[in-house]
């Protein structure tokens, strides 16, 4: 009876094994690959982009803001951007954000340097109720958060196609209706969040033609200066720590030598 018992665990255990295995190899095969962008702050000697990433910050200004938030940068970081104090303060001149005055009532202020990113809802709640029932993600982090989040995110932003360019295929498949989003990159392909970018959708400041392709760069260039705006220094220290390291190898090689050279 324990041996009968032992075979039927072991069974299962196998059968569950395989099953999990199969789910594994469907979701290979159904994962969509993201495109390969080559990124200027990727690898060791990395840098951000300064004039991109000031475009990216317009377009968070112009179109994110409204519902995500950037709850961990203040609006001095912006000048590690290339900009000067009196250039943030021209953008954000016309942002009024909530304060108490004196007496301890609620009043709007303009922005000041030293001020976090304004947020785009009161709380989690008000932006959970706007946004039929989930509150937009912060943005902070959200390169570093998603898996290679610089392709992915550029992905996304590409990644819409309209309802009336899907084949039915897709639309069983992601069981989208004509008032949903479909999305190439995204997980399971139904998205909430309409195609936020297009082109022109925003009109640069320096100039630079506001296609799809360019307005994707430079979100995902704003951002990805967001979520780690020291990776430069970082880089920089990384750098001068392996070189001195070699020199230090070197040194204590040849002292090496010399201390043990009539030894043999």
């Amino acid at each position: 009876m324990r041996s009968s018992f032992l075979k039927s665990a072991i069974t299962g255990t196998i059968a569950v094994a395989a099953l999990g295995c199969g789910a594994l190899a469907v979701a290979a095969e159904t994962e969509v690959k993201l495109p390969e962008v080559h990124w200027g702050f990727k690898g060791p000697f990395g840098t951000y982009d300064r004039g991109a990433a000031q475009r990216g910050y317009q377009i968070y200004k112009e179109v994110c803001s409204a519902c995500h938030s950037l709850n961990l940068l203040s609006y001095r970081n912006l000048v590690d951007l290339g900009l000067t104090e009196n250039q943030v303060k021209g953008l954000i001149a016309d942002i009024q954000v909530p304060d108490l005055a004196d007496d301890g009532s609620a009043i709007d202020r303009p922005a000041r340097l030293s001020d976090h990113f304004k947020k785009p809802f009161a709380n989690e709640l008000a932006a959970a109720a706007a946004n039929g029932g989930k509150a937009p993600p912060d943005l902070s982090v959200i390169i570093k958060a998603r898996e290679d989040g610089p392709n992915y995110v550029h992905a996304v932003m590409n990644g819409y196609v309209p309802f009336d360019k899907l084949t039915p295929e897709q639309i069983k498949e992601s069981g989208v209706t004509k008032d949903d989003n479909y999305n190439t990159y995204f997980p399971g392909h139904r998205i909430a969040m309409p195609a936020p970018l297009a082109d022109d959708k925003v009109q640069y400041a320096d100039g630079t033609k506001a296609t799809l392709e360019q307005e994707s760069r430079d979100v995902v260039e704003f951002l990805a200066w967001a979520s780690e705006p020291h990776l430069e220094d970082r880089n920089r220290t990384g750098v001068r720590v392996i070189l001195f390291l070699l020199a230090m190898a070197g040194l204590m090689y040849a002292v090496k030598r010399s201390v043990w050279a009539d030894k043999h």
